[in-house]
Parts: C-alpha cells; structure tokens; sequence
C-alpha cells in the first residue's frame, strides 16, 4: 500500500538552523517524541478496543399498539468491493459553487472500490485568479461518481454521488521575517532596516500554498459507530437514510498529516502561478482516524510547537525506521541519565571539603557559557519555551553554586581610587594546603595553554561573522558570535581539567558516577546526530565531547582508583559514606558494652 511522502522542507536561515542544532533543541526533541508516541497508544487504544454501547431507545409511535422502530447506532456501506468509480476534480473560488471553468480540473475514471494498489497522480500549474492572490479563498470540489451518474446528480441520486471539498488555500497569521543587515554595510541598506522596523507588524492571517494535495479512499468498508464518532472523523464521514437505515457512500479523506508547516509558501498579489500535485490511494478506517484526530489536534497546538511537530515529522518519514527506534529507545534513557548525573552531581559537590584538583576556573568558564547561550535563546527565539528557559537558568544557578564551595565572595565597599561605590571581594575557604595550590597553579598553567589557541580562534570567527555574516545589531552579533564559538570549541573549556589529572596524577577528585551518567548522555547525543537535520560541520561537533570523555576514561585507566578506600585526599565512594558514618557509631556502643 502506498504510503504518504513528506514534501521537502523548505530551507531555513541560518538562526534557525542553529537553533535546531543545538541541544536545548534535541531534549525538546525527546518531550515530543514521548508525547507523540502516548497520544497514538491512547488513539489505538480508544479504537482498537469494544467500547460498551448504549442499548437503542425505542421510538414512540401515535398508533396504540404499534412496533417500535429502535434509533440505529451505526452506518453502513451503501456501495460494495469492486464498484468502479469515477472521481471529477475541480478548483474553484467559491465553497459552494464551481465559478471558474478556466481553472485545471481532471477526472480519473475505473477506480475499483476496495483495491488497495490502487494509486493515482496528477501534476499540474494553476493560474490564480485575482481574487485568490488578494488573500481570497481557493476550494477543491471533489466527486466520487458510480453507475455513469454525473457529478451535478448529486442531490438528485444521493446514493450514487459521493461529494467532498477541501480548502487548499491554508490561513496562518504571516510569519515573522528576521530583519538583518551586514553591520560593515552603510547608507542605504541601514536606511531600510530602519523603515521596516519602524512599520506597525501586521497581524492578520495571510493565506498560504502548499503544492502537495493527498486524496485517501477508506477501502475497508467498516460499520461505522455513529455515537461514539470524535468530531473530527465525523465532518469526513456524509449520511444518507435508505428506508430508515443510515448508510454511507464513501469516505474520502484528504490527508494533511503529513504536510509540512515551513513547506508553505505565502500567497500575494505577485503570485500568479502555483504548482499543484495530487496524489490518491487507499487506506485503512483505523489510519484514518488516527490521522484525522491527530491532524486536528496538531492545528490547534500553539504557534510555539509549529517548528517542533514539523521537525517531529520530519524525522518520522526521513528517518531510517531502525535508527528512529532505536534512538526512541534511548532517548527515554537520556532523561534518565541527565536526571542521575544532576543528582550526584549535587550530592558529590555538597559533601566536599577542599578544593585538590578541582579547576575552579573550568567552573567559571561553565557559567559564562551557559549565561552565553541563554541570551542567546532569548535574542533568537521569541516563542522559546520557558521551560528551556528556566532549565537554562537552573543550569547557571548549579554552576554558580558550585563557585561558593571554593571561594567566599561578597559584596564590599570599594575604596576611594574606585569609580564605583561598591566591588566583589573574592577569598578562599580556608587556608589552602599544598595539594590545593599545586591545584591552582595547574590550573593557571591550563587555561593559559587553552587561551593560546581560543583566543586566536575566537578573534578569527569575530573577523569572519562581521564582514560575512549578517546580524540585526551590534547585540545581536556579539551574542550571535560568541554562541556560535561555544558551539564550535566548547570542548575546550574541559581541556584545563585534564590537564591538571595529568600534573596530579590522579583522578580520585573527580566526581565518577556524575562523569559516568553524563558520557552515556553523549552517546545518546551521538545518535541525535543523525537524525537531526544540521550542517556536516555541527554534525562533526557533536563528537567534539567524545574526544574529551575518551581522554578522562583513559585516565580514570591509569590513574586507578579503589573507592573502599580513603585516598590521598582524604576522600571515599560515595556509596561508602555513609556505611562508614553508620560503623563510626556502632564502634563507641560496642567499647561501652566491652567495659
């Protein structure tokens, strides 16, 4: 059976695509998925199983004594397998009548009803009309026909006429267009960025092309339960009485599940000319309520989820069928693992004492690159889920955390010679011992081996995006740029701690099982990255953090560690913490018993 094609994504701007590449946008990948994949298990569910039906009321007649006529409860088909159809198509302004006879129409003749590799096409160009290009409507009007009845017999022989319409003209409010400009360019082209941004945005629905129209025949001939019909099946589904028993002709589906948001083109005064395809082929009764209920549940998500359903599409029919299954698999594992790696990540930083191998500037960094990418959320994408938003926040909240486990940092008054009334006064915990200022000094030497190459590169990408690239503002490119190097060379922020493991030849102070949740996290990325559409570049960097892993578990090889035992640092498992806490109090009630 011939399934559906997905039409071809149209392009996207660079912000938009480094906004699917990032991986705020891969998590919110995997809510949809899980979302997705629920409400289809809820819809088998609801279909698939008998539900109990209300037993018929009987009909109240004037005649004393007279049967009673039960209420029927369900449809049946009116025509049988094998009845060779006719299906007329037609385009026409008007919802009701066929006013235009200059538009393209077709006519499909021997469809056998009930043959399920029966497919059809037509490819064509339509010439719209003005009222069309002026954000007038354009309606399909389509006839199933039986018996050599014509298609104008429809309400004269109801039982062999089926007719159904389909609104090809799609009504969204207009997109919002990303005003930018080359930021070395002057005169004129800043001349019009300044008009358009002054010009009130227009918020009223313009109409919108999509060039692809799916005609589905339901070619299993179900008895269809009328009472128990959600509404959106029910507008597909034309009734007719045949003495006193509901029957119905055909059901015929157009099928928009599969349509692509971002595929539409908007529709104006200077568009005369459209490409149109039209495709037909069986399906099943429990497909198409499925596709009938989930297309109309989609329509009514919010602006925000457009983007995210599209690409949630887009990955069903592009994606090799194992690969989604498989990467469905372990993204339900990836939550898990980010859920265990922020616990222990927590509970490994509350319990600890000193600051021996620790690269507090390597946490510094986190948080400036973090803060980075949040501003960079809000600058780029107004309809952001705050959801991402506040996991962001949260992210930056931890890692400031982190920060005052090894300094004390307050809020002093500063000193005459300061331009400003107040300064932050940073100091140790303690009194560092000589583990915790070798610490220091290697992580001095680290990051001034990093700043060696970063800089350099960091200068270069800044060159590169102001002469080639284009921004809305100065603000906008320097968020824009720096965002754009954290993505290319984050990695090199967890250079500094493998330096110092290596000068300290040890690894004991790592917190291990945090490490552990957090590279079985990236594997998960990995497969991400080949689902997700992206530049072969972005593609490359999501391996970037692999290199660095593999370099901390060879490490974590030759720097052994037996956590049963207190290491150099003073330090234990975290398993054996508290099997040491509870030993430590059973010792002095054993000595009291032994007096």
């Amino acid at each position: 059976m011939p399934e559906p094609t997905a039409a071809p994504a149209a392009p996207t701007n660079r912000n938009g695509q480094q906004e699917d590449e990032g991986t705020f946008k891969r998590i919110l990948g995997i809510v949809q998925q899980v979302i997705f994949f629920y409400l289809i298990s809820q819809l088998i569910k609801n279909f698939m199983q008998p539900k109990p039906t209300v037993p018929p009321t009987p009909q109240s007649s004037d005649t004393p004594g007279a049967p009673s006529t039960p209420v029927q409860t369900h449809a049946y088909p009116y025509w049988t397998a094998g009845t060779k159809l006719n299906l007329h198509f037609f385009l026409s302004p008007s919802a009701y009548e066929l006013t235009d006879t200059t538009l393209p129409h077709f006519t499909w003749e021997g469809i056998e009803y009930g043959k399920w590799d029966e497919a059809r096409d037509w490819d064509g160009l339509v010439n719209l009309p003005q009222s069309v290009m002026n954000n007038g409507t354009l309606w399909a009007h389509i006839f199933l026909t039986r018996n050599g009845a014509a298609f104008f017999d429809v309400a004269q022989r109801p039982g062999d006429v089926h007719y159904s319409r389909k609104l090809l003209t799609r009504y969204m409010p207009r997109r919002k267009v990303r005003k930018e400009k080359s930021l070395l360019a002057g005169g004129k082209e800043e001349e019009v960025e300044e008009i358009e941004e002054e010009e009130p945005e227009d918020k009223s629905p313009v109409s919108y092309w999509h060039p692809n129209v799916t005609l589905t025949l339901i070619s299993d001939f179900p008895q269809v339960p009328l009472t128990q019909l959600p509404p959106p099946v029910v507008e597909h589904i034309s009734v007719h009485t045949v003495e006193d028993k509901p029957y119905y002709n055909a059901i015929l589906f157009p099928n928009d599940f599969w349509l692509l948001k971002n595929s539409m083109n908007p529709i104006n005064s200077t568009t005369h000319t459209l490409p149109l395809h039209v495709s037909f082929y069986p399906l099943s009764y429990m497909k198409f309520t499925v596709y009938a209920s989930m297309t109309d549940s989609f329509d009514k998500q919010p602006a925000s989820s457009a983007a995210e359903i599209d690409e949630l599409k887009r990955m069903l029919t592009e994606t090799n069928p194992i690969l989604l299954i498989t990467t469905v698999v372990v993204s339900l594992l990836h939550g898990l693992f980010e859920i265990l790696a922020f616990k222990n990540d927590i509970s490994h930083w509350k319990n600890k004492k000193e600051m021996v191998g620790v690269s507090v500037r390597t946490i510094i960094t986190n948080v400036v690159v973090q803060l980075i990418i949040l501003l960079y959320l809000i600058d780029n994408n107004a309809e952001t889920s705050y959801m991402i938003l506040m996991g962001q926040g949260a992210g930056i909240v931890i890692e400031a955390w982190k920060i005052t486990k090894a300094v004390d940092i307050s809020v002093v008054k500063a000193g005459p010679e300061s331009m400003l009334p107040y300064k932050l006064d940073i100091k140790d915990k303690h009194v560092l011992s000589e583990d915790e200022k070798k610490t220091q000094e290697y992580d001095r030497l680290a990051f001034r081996y990093v700043a060696y190459v970063a800089i350099p590169l960091l200068a270069g990408y800044t060159v590169y995006s102001l002469i080639y690239e284009t921004h809305r503002g100065w603000y906008s490119f320097v968020i824009s740029t720096l965002t754009s190097f954290v993505y290319m060379f984050g990695f090199a922020q967890l250079v500094p701690q493998l330096i110092i493991n290596y000068k300290l030849k040890s690894v004991a102070h790592m917190p291990i099982k945090a490490m552990v949740y957090k590279t079985l996290g990236t594997v998960v990325d990995d497969f991400f990255a080949f689902c997700i559409k992206m530049p072969i570049l972005h593609r490359l960097a999501c391996f970037r953090d692999d290199v660095v892993f593999l370099i901390f578990l060879y490490q974590r090889w030759i720097y052994r560690v037996d956590p049963k035992r207190v290491n150099e640092y003073g330090q234990v498992g975290e398993d054996d913490i508290q099997a040491l806490a509870d030993q430590a109090k059973q010792d002095p009630q054993e000595s009291k018993k032994s007096k």
